[in-house]
């Protein structure tokens, strides 16, 4: 019996030639658990963890802890980019001497946001145009595409500015949503490196460099930004729960140790102050 030879075809895909032979899996949007995970970050995690609860639930209530933990943070981590990146008077830091200035340096600034009312509105405004826009930044993923890294860097820019006026001019309704999505984001973060690895930062960071071609997330990635503003409403509630609660003890109903954006008698100030501390708790 004759049989008739095919030439043979060399190619990197071998399914053609044998149907039965099944696609593999996707194994990069499988969870697994981090092997021999180390001790300092988990705890780090878990620091931030109590700090998004407190800004999330208590940003209102406990303003001035949460006004100087925001510029110790971020007081400290620009000074910390800086230095570690840069090189100060000629020499390149170590990372010691370079935590301590940060360190430093960050308390100064939360002191200032503690203690200067418009210096600690404006820093909780910018953090809440900053949080809205990478949600959004990395939200649009499926139907934008930047053209260029100036399109997201100037969007983040003009999103902290327009939440620091807003915040200024309306105090407490910008405080209770920026805190409340603040610490919202900080626990979805937290997740994001138990679950992924920092996936979604990694991607914040491909997003700010307007890269191209970039892979789809994992559906649970996206489960992970979808959970970021179900939490943030979740804190504005438990936040304007308190404040009813605070205002049915008081009848002016005024933001806790801050004058109302309408007074202009200093002297209504310092009774609305003096008011405050004492519903301040062990929070201020």
């Amino acid at each position: 019996m004759d049989s008739t030879l095919l030439p043979l075809t060399l190619t990197s895909d071998p399914r053609p030639f044998n149907q039965q032979l099944l696609e593999p899996p996707n194994s990069r949007c499988v969870l697994e658990p981090q092997a021999n995970p180390e001790l300092a970050p988990i705890l780090v995690c878990a620091l931030c963890c109590c700090f998004g609860i407190i800004y999330c639930c208590f940003g209102y209530r406990c303003f001035k802890a949460v006004m100087f933990l925001s510029g110790l943070l971020s007081g400290a981590l620009v000074i910390f980019l800086l230095c570690h990146k840069e090189q100060v008077l000629e020499t390149q830091l170590s990372l010691e001497v370079t935590a301590g200035i940060a360190l430093g340096i960050g308390l100064l600034c939360g002191l200032v946001t503690m203690l200067v009312r418009s210096v600690g509105l404006f820093l909780t405004g910018l953090l809440l145009g900053l949080t809205l826009g990478i949600g959004i930044l990395l939200g649009t993923e499926p139907i934008y595409q930047p053209p260029s890294a100036w399109v997201p860097a100037g969007g983040l820019v003009g999103l902290a500015l327009l939440g620091a006026l807003l915040t200024l001019r309306w105090p407490r309704p910008f405080t209770v949503l920026g805190t409340a999505l603040l610490g919202a984001a900080v626990l979805v973060a937290c997740a994001d490196y138990f679950l992924e690895g920092l996936a979604l930062g990694s991607r914040l960071g491909q997003r700010l460099q307007a890269l191209a071609a970039l892979p789809p997330l994992c559906w649970y990635s996206w489960v992970l930004l979808g959970t970021w503003p179900a939490v943030g409403a979740l804190g504005v509630l438990a936040q304007w729960k308190l404040l009813a609660e605070e205002r049915g003890g008081r009848a002016n109903g005024l933001f806790p140790g801050f004058p109302d954006s309408t007074k202009t008698d200093p002297s209504m100030d310092s009774k609305v102050i003096g008011g405050g501390r004492k519903n301040m708790g062990s929070c201020e």
